[in-house]
């Protein structure tokens, strides 16, 4: 069995002080100014805010316009408005003597479930082989040595929180009290649903992303889970239509496209070409629509 690993991160200090003040956070972005390192590491995973000033759960690692990182976690990115949040970034681009890419402005977003913030007095010791001056994150096997002392010591200042972020029940636990998978948010919904369909609408394909919604198969607020399973990427338009019964998914991934356009509005040529349609869902088994969501929209949402 591979250890079990968490990762280390530069922390901004002006994003901890922002965010240590904000009560009731499930998801934060802990974003970069580049977009040109990426971060591949275990999901739910721990992952250290660097001082060390808090941790939370490694959910998922996105090149995003700024925008489109705005829409999805707003204030968990640290900033209270959009404006101050794009004002951070170029000023530390400005420190860094950022290089602009030819291509789309683009930062690196990495997506954390479940955040804990310590009070500055109960921050915990940085790894004795933790260099100042360091620009990377660091991987750490959180089962020996340094790696186990901040994990170990990350968990008891946790349960001494008077309040401590809700996680999933009935998961596998990496240790007592916090379980391997959070319950995720939505933010962390939108964006996991945008790179799970390559970024396309999943039913026409339309890649422009100011145009795509991810869209929850049975609503949150009915029951469904914030999971690319419970979701589908749409294009805006398609999603209205969704969402108010017009259009549906069968469970083998046809879409459904209901007469009642016609019926209530004389209209309806623009989506009628797409009933009978195939989905388009995404390469991972694992990310395609669960057919007992489908199943529920077909028969609670859709009017035939």
């Amino acid at each position: 069995m591979d250890p079990m690993t968490g990762i280390v991160a530069i922390t901004d200090r002006g994003w901890y002080d922002f965010l240590r003040a904000q009560p009731g956070l499930d998801e934060v972005n802990f974003w970069k100014p580049s977009a040109y390192r990426g971060l591949n590491a275990p999901e739910f995973s721990p992952f250290f805010f660097n001082a060390i000033c808090g941790f939370g759960f490694f959910a998922q690692f996105a090149r995003l316009p700024p925008w489109l990182a705005w829409e999805s976690c707003g204030v968990g990115n640290g900033c209270e408005t959009f404006a101050a949040m794009t004002d951070r970034i170029e000023t530390i681009r400005e420190r860094i003597r950022y290089e602009r890419p030819s291509g789309p402005d683009l930062i690196g977003c990495v997506l954390i479930a479940s955040p804990i913030f310590f009070p500055e007095d109960q921050w915990v010791r940085t790894p004795s082989d933790w260099r100042v001056r360091t620009q990377t994150d660091k991987r750490y096997d959180l089962t020996t040595g340094e790696g186990l002392r901040i994990w170990t010591d990350c968990q008891a200042r946790a349960r001494a929180l008077p309040m401590r972020p809700a996680v999933a029940e009935g998961a596998p636990r990496y240790g007592e009290p916090f379980l391997v998978r959070p319950r995720l948010g939505q933010g962390i919904f939108r964006v996991a649903t945008t790179e799970a369909y390559g970024r396309a609408c999943a039913v026409t394909g339309e890649h422009s992303l100011p145009a795509l919604d991810a869209a929850h198969i049975r609503p949150y607020g009915l029951g469904g889970p914030h999971e690319v399973s419970n979701g589908l990427l749409l294009r805006a338009d398609l999603h209205r239509l969704f969402d108010h019964g017009y259009l549906t998914v069968t469970p083998d991934y046809r879409v459904d496209v209901s007469r009642r356009l016609l019926q209530e509005f004389k209209n309806g040529k623009t989506y009628y070409p797409l009933h009978g349609t195939e989905l388009r869902p995404p390469r991972d088994p694992r990310s395609r629509p669960y057919s007992e969501y489908l199943r529920w929209h077909n028969e609670k949402v859709f009017v035939a």
